[in-house]
């Protein structure tokens, strides 16, 4: 009987736990936003010597929009934002003349996402990194790419790697979620995602829910295709990061096999690298760019 007691109150505790997270989540939500508007980046580069151009391209039957900034003779990088995210989530990037001056920087609106038709789900990695592909084509016609992929943006950019070798010169994963044994099975997700609490949501968090409930299966399909990647891989990983396991830096080493891979384990660092230490992806960028100079 005590037994019974102990089970049923430990019960109780996770679904009043659960009621809590799922409501601070909804109150949280309403304070963030994900992308800015039109206003915020005219703003925000208004004293800008260099401002960015805006592109959208069909891919298939969807259409991806990307922010592009610096001369495109230069080599081109891709950053490649998580879930939720947009392309201003690297905007800060297009601000550092060290970059600009020394690359061609693009950063997109993965599909689903800001003006890459929201609200719109693509759980699928591979539809995900052909959207990526054609704007790499678009962005620079007969040329590769660096990729910068952070969080569900590291497996997207893997994935371009995989099935279009041709055009991806490196790969920076940064946090990236690419191994499918350390996904979790979060349990508020099939809530969030039920009615009515999934239309209380920002369609960005309500997109972000839904492509990533499936990401495990994403994940096992790519197992096999990772051999393929032959291209320099960079991977960034915080040590203490709770959203995406400090294992996964440790699946890309394993995983990678043909491909030189250098592992940089940040101490004391979250899931957050691009905002609290961009200065780590900033250096990576450049020092794939002098590589690709001296090649």
């Amino acid at each position: 009987m005590a037994q019974k007691n102990r089970i049923s109150q430990k019960v109780l505790s996770k679904s009043a736990t659960g009621v809590v997270a799922v409501l601070s989540l909804l109150l949280l939500s309403q304070c963030i936003s994900f992308r800015k508007s039109d206003k915020e980046i005219d703003d925000y580069f208004q004293d800008s010597a260099l401002k960015p151009s805006f592109h959208s391209i069909k891919t298939g039957n969807r259409i991806i929009h990307f922010a592009e900034i610096g001369p495109d003779s230069l080599p081109l990088v891709v950053f490649v934002h998580g879930s939720p995210g947009s392309w201003t989530a690297f905007i800060d990037f297009f601000k550092d003349s060290a970059l600009y001056n020394h690359a061609h920087l693009v950063s997109v609106d993965r599909l689903g996402f800001g003006k890459s038709g929201l609200g719109k789900v693509e759980a699928s990695m591979q539809k995900q990194a052909k959207a990526i592909a054609d704007v790499i084509k678009a962005a620079a016609p007969n040329s590769s790419a660096i990729l910068v992929g952070h969080s569900l943006g590291g497996p997207v950019i893997a994935r371009v790697a995989m099935d279009y070798p041709g055009q991806v010169r490196s790969l920076i994963i940064v946090a990236g979620s690419i191994d499918p044994d350390l996904e979790k099975k979060e349990w508020f997700r099939p809530i969030i995602g039920s009615f009515p609490i999934r239309y209380l949501l920002p369609v960005d968090l309500d997109v972000s829910n839904r492509e990533i409930r499936p990401l495990k299966g994403e994940l096992i399909q790519m197992l096999p295709l990772w051999a393929n990647i032959r291209v320099p891989v960079t991977v960034i990983q915080g040590e203490v990061d709770d959203l995406v396991p400090p294992g996964n830096a440790d699946f890309a080493k394993r995983k990678l096999v043909n491909a030189p891979v250098k592992v940089e384990m940040i101490p004391e660092m979250n899931h957050f690298i691009p905002w609290r230490r961009p200065d780590l992806i900033r250096d990576a960028v450049l020092e794939q760019v002098k590589t690709q100079n001296n090649n």
